[in-house]
């Protein structure tokens, strides 16, 4: 088949999307778009550079000044950003337009685009501004392009978990948090090794699940509100801004400056920003990935188990063969694209943190794919979430595998029998139950011939698997203070 099987496709249609990321899922990444996408760099580049040259001409040494409206007219540039915009602004990189020739270089471009729409504000009536050209050598003054960049990335990244990513790992919490509330006190087999265990709740155990997300969630905001910027020239010593202006304390502006876009700041560079915060973000996110990859395989086996009855959704498909299957495929759909989003967040920590002395360009497209990441682990959450939203604890079927298996009672008779006393407590017990089918009587039998008070054998008599569960429903009740908070407090 050629190309021109879908040459009537537009590049922008999902059909002809190179990645499922803007494809078949684009619907449940299109949130990251305005901050994921090359206008939204293009703007936040743009914010950047107004930003630096309204603080240049707040500074007494410089010959710039604005008043109100003229740095409200500046802002604008970047808060009213448009589709045009990016546009000319992808223009002036790899055509050329309005004058200047193509600059082969993003940041370059940017400072283009700022002279084109400055001689615009210009020239329109009541303008705040009279004429552009004299503010065309202070964009960009003394500045490198990873002064910009690094800056504009970590807006981005910001804005793009505090906004979209943290949300949707909330909905998975608060519903697994449902679940356990809902289903508190029902009764479920656990296993340990695969094997039939001291039973547990469903809600105790969707309990613990929520708590951890809620503990890895809280790193997730701590990392993100680390976030910590560069603006220091092109090796990191201020050496063209103190060759213009040496009694300016650049030092100082620059951590003024950077903590006015809401980021920390990172006083000892190179040209490149080092990057251990992104680093620290990506290990945190794959930290909450790894909960919910734990939580998919759990589902789906339960699900296997039937312990999970699934909603049938009117009019899917589950086979293209076998017409009765409902299959667990959000789980799985979520496990795949987790697995794929941590590959991608290990990958960026280990690379862009590494830079050939003071600067190489490899880390440049690399960072373009910090979106990508975030979009794998947005699917995830929401495959999760849409899981969650489609199962039923099955009762019954956890009931009746646990009158099937006594024998889990054996914890609590050798228990019990120990706290009176019996040194051959635990070998009663094995040699009644270890690689045996058992029933209740069996055990009745063997508490019939126990030279206990009858109050310790009607204490033993009692004993059924379903009510064998601790205090697991206390347990899930404890999600509401605290361990569900995003902040990790308790």
């Amino acid at each position: 088949m050629t190309d021109d099987a879908i040459s009537g496709l537009s590049r922008s249609d999902p059909l002809a999307a190179v990645s499922p990321l803007d494809g078949r899922y684009a619907g449940r990444t299109a949130p990251l778009s305005p901050y994921a996408s090359e206008a939204a760099l293009m703007r936040a580049r743009t914010r950047v550079e107004v930003e630096y040259l309204v603080a240049l001409g707040a500074l007494s040494a410089t010959p710039i000044g604005f008043d109100e409206a003229t740095e409200a007219a500046l802002r604008e540039l970047y808060e009213g950003f448009s589709a045009e915009d990016a546009r000319l602004t992808k223009a002036l990189e790899t055509e050329g337009a309005e004058g200047y020739d193509a600059t082969n270089h993003d940041v370059k471009a940017v400072e283009y685009f700022l002279r084109v729409r400055l001689a615009e504000v210009a020239e329109a009536p009541d303008a705040p501004l009279d004429d552009a050209e004299p503010l065309y050598p202070w964009i960009h003054f003394g500045l490198t392009s990873e002064d910009v960049n690094n800056l504009a990335h970590r807006l981005l990244v910001k804005d793009a978990v505090s906004e979209v990513i943290v949300p949707a790992v909330r909905e998975v919490r608060d519903a697994l948090a449902e679940l356990a509330r809902e289903h508190r006190d029902t009764p479920m087999l656990a296993r340990t090794h695969g094997q039939p265990a001291t039973p547990t709740t469903f809600g105790k155990e969707m309990a613990v699940y929520a708590a951890r997300l809620g503990r890895a969630l809280g790193r997730v905001v701590v990392a993100n509100g680390d976030l910590s910027g560069k603006l220091a020239g092109a090796s990191g010593t201020f050496a063209a801004h103190d060759a213009a202006y040496p009694d300016v304390d650049w030092r100082a502006f620059s951590a003024s400056f950077v903590r006015g876009l809401g980021l920390e700041h990172t006083a000892l560079a190179t040209q490149v920003n080092p990057c251990d915060d992104l680093a620290a973000l990506f290990d945190a996110l794959r930290g909450v990935n790894n909960v919910l990859l734990d939580l998919d395989l759990d589902a789906w086996l339960y699900v296997s188990d039937r312990y999970l009855g699934q909603e049938a959704v009117e009019g899917e498909t589950g086979s293209s063969t076998m017409p009765h299957k409902v299959n667990p495929i959000d789980f799985e759909n979520s496990e795949g694209n987790l697995s794929k989003a941590n590959s991608d967040l290990t990958f960026l920590a280990d690379y862009v943190t590494a830079s050939r002395l003071q600067r190489d360009l490899s880390d440049s497209t690399v960072k373009r794919n910090v979106g990508a990441a975030l979009a794998h682990c947005l699917i995830g959450y929401s495959k999760a979430a849409d899981g969650l939203g489609k199962v039923v604890p099955n009762e019954a079927v956890m009931r009746e595998e646990l009158d099937a298996t006594p024998e889990v009672i054996g914890e609590a008779v050798q228990t019990i029998l120990r706290r009176e006393g019996d040194t051959e407590a635990y070998e009663r017990v094995k040699a009644l139950s270890r690689g045996r089918s058992v029933t209740l009587d069996d055990f009745r039998e063997l508490f019939d011939d126990l030279d206990v008070d009858e109050s310790v054998r009607a204490e033993l008599n009692a004993l059924t698997p379903a009510g064998y569960t601790g205090v697991a429903d206390a347990l899930a009740d404890e999600l509401g203070d605290g361990e569900d908070d995003d902040d990790g407090s308790a």
